[in-house]
């Protein structure tokens, strides 16, 4: 799986509208509304490098309301959940 992070500028009046227009594309999981530089986040999670040029230059940009976004690759996810199993040894709580 690829994962690549896209910060959004978007019309300030529309960030809803905007928002709801990416939530609904394909490989798009999730879209966050946040402060900063920045309007919207952007999860897009596909099989294939190639598949983020269709949806990010492809798609998302197309959207109306979408003034610049700046797109980021993950390479290694790191969470709790992963980061609890990498250091557990295996070993009872209780013992």
């Amino acid at each position: 799986m690829v994962t690549a992070i896209v910060h959004i500028k978007a019309d300030v009046d529309r960030i809803p509208e905007v928002a709801q227009m990416i939530a609904e594309l394909d490989g798009v999981s999730e879209v966050y509304s946040i402060t900063g530089e920045f309007d919207l986040l952007a999860m897009v999670r596909v099989q294939r490098y190639e598949e983020i040029a269709e949806i990010v230059p492809g798609r998302l940009n197309k959207v109306p309301g979408v003034n610049h976004t700046e797109t980021h690759i993950a390479f290694r996810t790191y969470s709790r959940h992963d980061l609890e199993a990498a250091f557990s040894i295996g070993l009872d709580e209780s013992d």
